[in-house]
């Protein structure tokens, strides 16, 4: 199982939404039973349908018992009062994810065959209605064989969706890519893929987490962000369509999927990697917790106490400001970027939050407490604009990342609430 938190779906994400979870042969079926329980975690009710192949490997029974409902195998199952399941299964569908995806099936769909009730229900569906998500699963040769490359492409152009694969240990003992995502992993891309599009060609550039400030080779001055809420708002912000960069300082989460990370330590770095993406951004939020001042030099050598008693003299100096260059750069001036900030307050929330806005210069700050909030997985958030002052009440900071993005798509587009 991923442990990835940024896969994590909210309770209820996917209430409403029927899947039809396909499984063609493969060993990673396995993962195919973890989707199932994610899928359902996540509100949604699964359908599923397997190949006779699959049932080589994962028996009807185990994904019946996971998604609580019949599984169908054959295309002639006498069920459905119509006898036509490969009918009424695709038209009651949200999706359709077929996960694992072998080459043999991915070939089945290019070209048209529908032998088994799987490809069969694929062929069926309303095309323009009902979408098709792949999940190829299969060893690292097959992958890059050109035949299957060529029926990969000619998948999409017939209008499904490929979700590509991982690169690892293979169930063969071989390495390299064609593995299957992991569960949460796929639960994160259908997510993404049924969300609204408000942020649609929009791109979007991200700071998050702490910074670092060396004092010698191995002491620095930092602060407690977890860099959680900003990594949140990077996936929120992908899942809305938008292109997104994330300048990430030193932390310990994954990567959001699609979304482009760049790695920075202290504030100039910080400030360097920000100024260098800002150019081509529509919209810049500022979540870094960035030190505001760092020591003035830096030890080669470890500083060592020698007993005496004496505490070492440092002398500090201020970092750039990254929020406030970019909000008076002359495309956020002239309005081809829209600027975020966010300030971690101790008191006088909203106070603090208005006086820096102005002193920023920015059309939207938004403010929390941060020893309330650091390394948590929720939080609270002050929203202080031209409008006034919108709370978003203590809720886990992936709900509360998707309900930042769409205050900012919001205010982007000019569209009232």
């Amino acid at each position: 199982m991923n442990a990835n938190p940024n896969a994590t779906a909210v309770a209820g994400e996917l209430a409403g939404r029927h899947i039809v979870l396909g499984l063609s042969g493969g060993a990673a079926c396995f993962k195919a039973a973890e989707f199932c329980r994610l899928l359902i975690k996540a509100g949604a009710t699964v359908q599923v349908v397997m190949t006779e192949a699959a049932c080589q490997f994962i028996t009807p029974v185990a994904m019946q018992a996971l998604s609580g409902r019949p599984v169908y195998v054959s295309q002639w199952d006498a069920r459905p009062d119509n006898n036509m399941a490969h009918i009424n299964l695709s038209r009651e569908a949200d999706a359709i994810v077929v996960a694992p995806a072998s080459a043999d099936f991915i070939a089945q769909l290019v070209q048209g065959r529908a032998g088994e009730l799987l490809p069969l229900m694929c062929l069926a569906r309303p095309i323009h209605r009902v979408p098709l998500l792949l999940g190829p699963a299969m060893n690292r040769e097959m992958w890059a064989h050109p035949a299957t490359q060529r029926n990969l492409r000619q998948v999409v152009e017939d209008g499904a969706t490929v979700l590509g694969v991982a690169h690892g240990d293979q169930a063969c003992g071989e390495f390299g890519d064609g593995r299957m995502l992991e569960a949460a992993e796929l639960l994160e891309e259908l997510i993404a893929f049924l969300a609204p599009k408000p942020l649609l060609g929009q791109r979007v550039l991200i700071t998050a987490g702490p910074t670092f400030e060396a004092i010698d080779p191995v002491r620095g001055i930092t602060n407690l962000s977890s860099g959680k809420m900003g990594f949140a708002i990077a996936r929120a912000a992908r899942e809305a369509g938008a292109d997104v960069t994330l300048i990430a300082g030193p932390v310990h989460l994954p990567t959001p999927r699609g979304v482009r990370r760049v790695d920075v330590d202290s504030a100039r770095n910080m400030h360097a990697a920000t100024v260098a993406h800002a150019h081509d951004a529509h919209i810049f939020i500022a979540t870094a917790a960035v030190a505001d001042w760092r020591p003035a030099t830096q030890a080669e050598h470890k500083i060592k106490k020698d007993g005496s008693g004496d505490v070492p003299q440092m002398a500090f100096v201020e970092n750039p400001d990254i929020l406030a260059d970019i909000a008076h750069s002359p495309r956020a001036q002239s309005g081809d970027l829209y600027c975020v900030g966010f300030a971690a307050e101790s008191q006088d929330l909203q106070a603090n939050a208005q006086a820096k806005r102005a002193r920023k210069g920015v059309p939207l700050l938004v403010a929390n407490i941060g020893p309330a909030t650091f390394g948590k997985d929720d939080n609270a958030l002050l929203l202080v604009d031209d409008e006034g002052v919108t709370e978003l009440p203590r809720a886990s900071k992936r709900l509360l990342a998707q309900q930042l993005v769409q205050e900012i798509a919001r205010r982007v587009s000019g569209l009232d609430a």
